[in-house]
This record gives C-alpha cells, sequence and structure tokens, in this order.
C-alpha cells in the first residue's frame, strides 16, 4: 500500500506540474456551464434540481476523460520510460493501480468544482440534497468507468491520438448500449433476455438509474465490476507490451 500511496503522490503531482491540468479543469467547467445554462435552459426550467446538469456528464465524459486517459501509459511507452517505472519497488498491479486512482482524483477534482451549481440550487430552491448527492457519486463512478476503459487502451499504443480515438469510440459503444436506437435494432429478432443484457452494459442506463437518487446494489457492482476488469486487462496488455 506504501508503495502505491507514493506512485499515486508522483503521478497526481505530475498533472499540476503542467498547464495542461488547468486547461482541462477551465474547460470541464465552461462547457458543463454552458450546456446546462444555455443549451439545458437551467434558469428556464425553474425545478430546483441539478437533473439538467448531471444529462450532459456522459456526453462530456466521452471527449474529456479520454484526453486525460490517452497519456497515462502511451506517453510512457513512446518515452522509453516505462522501464524506468518498473526499476522502482512496484509491482504491475500497484502501478496500474496508482496511476488510474491518481487519474481519477484528478477527475474528482475537476468534478469538485461544479460545486457551486449546488449551492445555487439550494440558494434558489429546496432541492432534494440526498439525490444530488448520489448523482455526484454515479457521476464519479461512471469517470471511473471510463478512465479505467482509456487505460487499457492507453497500454497497447504508444500514440496518444490513436489512444484517444479508440477510446472514445470504446466509450461511445458503452453509451450506445442502452439507447432506443440500439434497442429498437435488436428487438426485431432477438430474445427479451438478450435486449436486457446489451441495455445493462449501457453507462446511461446505471448512471441514469443514480441520478434517480437510488444507489442500487447492482449498479455498483457494474462499476466495479468494469474498472476491476479493464484495470486487470490494463495489467495484462502492459505485461505483453512493456518490451516493445
Amino acid at each position: 500500500m506504501k508503495n502505491v500511496i507514493t506512485l499515486f503522490k508522483r503521478e497526481l503531482k505530475g498533472y499540476f506540474a503542467t498547464p495542461v491540468a488547468y486547461v482541462f479543469i477551465v474547460v470541464f467547467l465552461v462547457l458543463v456551464g454552458g450546456l446546462t445554462f444555455k443549451v439545458g435552459k437551467w434558469f428556464d426550467a425553474r425545478q430546483a434540481n441539478l437533473q439538467g446538469f448531471f444529462t450532459w456528464h456522459p456526453w462530456l465524459y466521452l471527449f474529456l476523460i479520454p484526453a486525460i486517459s490517452m497519456r497515462l501509459w502511451a506517453e510512457e511507452r513512446r518515452q522509453g520510460t516505462i522501464e524506468l517505472l518498473f526499476t522502482l519497488p512496484v509491482t504491475m498491479g500497484q502501478a496500474v493501480i496508482a496511476k488510474f486512482f491518481a487519474a481519477w482524483c484528478f477527475t474528482g477534482i475537476a468534478l469538485a468544482l461544479t460545486f457551486p451549481m449546488w449551492v445555487s440550487v439550494n440558494y434558489l430552491g429546496d432541492p432534494d440534497n440526498g439525490v444530488i448527492l448520489a448523482s455526484y457519486v454515479g457521476s464519479l463512478l461512471m469517470a471511473g468507468a471510463y478512465l479505467a476503459i482509456g487505460s487499457f487502451v492507453s497500454a497497447w499504443t504508444k500514440n496518444q491520438v490513436i489512444a484517444f480515438v479508440i477510446s472514445v469510440s470504446g466509450c461511445f459503444l458503452f453509451i450506445l448500449m442502452g439507447t432506443d436506437t440500439v434497442l429498437d435494432f435488436f428487438a426485431g429478432w432477438m430474445p427479451r433476455a438478450v435486449l436486457e443484457a446489451v441495455a445493462s452494459f449501457s453507462f446511461l442506463t446505471h448512471f441514469q438509474s443514480i441520478t434517480k437518487g437510488v444507489i442500487d446494489f447492482r449498479d455498483l457492482v457494474f462499476f466495479g465490476s468494469l474498472i476491476a476488469c479493464f484495470l486487470f486487462m490494463n495489467a495484462i496488455a502492459i505485461e505483453l507490451k512493456k518490451a516493445d
């Protein structure tokens, strides 16, 4: 655990050592604010909730999270510093977990900086803060799932652009699984059990369930198992590719 914490601190400090982290945070806050107020017309809705705010998170994460994850391993492999990393007294699993949690923590910081939205809705009305808190938890879990997929993809290539494009495509696939368009396509020739299985892999299905204010154990298992699965495959990919 000590090795994980040490590497976690090193990676997290690395984000703020360059202007990239600050640019990401500013872009995220500007986009989520613009989409909520301008496109979603939050004030015009006159409802004391943040549903119009959280609606945009899956789509913002679709592009912003891969921008974080694309450098996790691709940059290490391109610069050849991955060999140096493993000369340190850390195991493969510790390195994967530390780098993932550093990226996840950075994302959590960006998400936490949206707290003025929460303050504003409480000032203007009487919202259900339990629902808002659950939505923040769901958003953070979903961001972790995006990061796990992006980290796995980043482990397979030295090119950050390729890692970004493939990560966006993979995450977009997990979003589409719960949309009516995809489900209607399968509805004509697939059994209902298969449709339910396809929908169960959708980020939207689980995230929207949490934003209703109920943190279902099945949603936690989905995001937790998906993160664990992709981190496990991440470790395997690094083991196979670290000599390249």
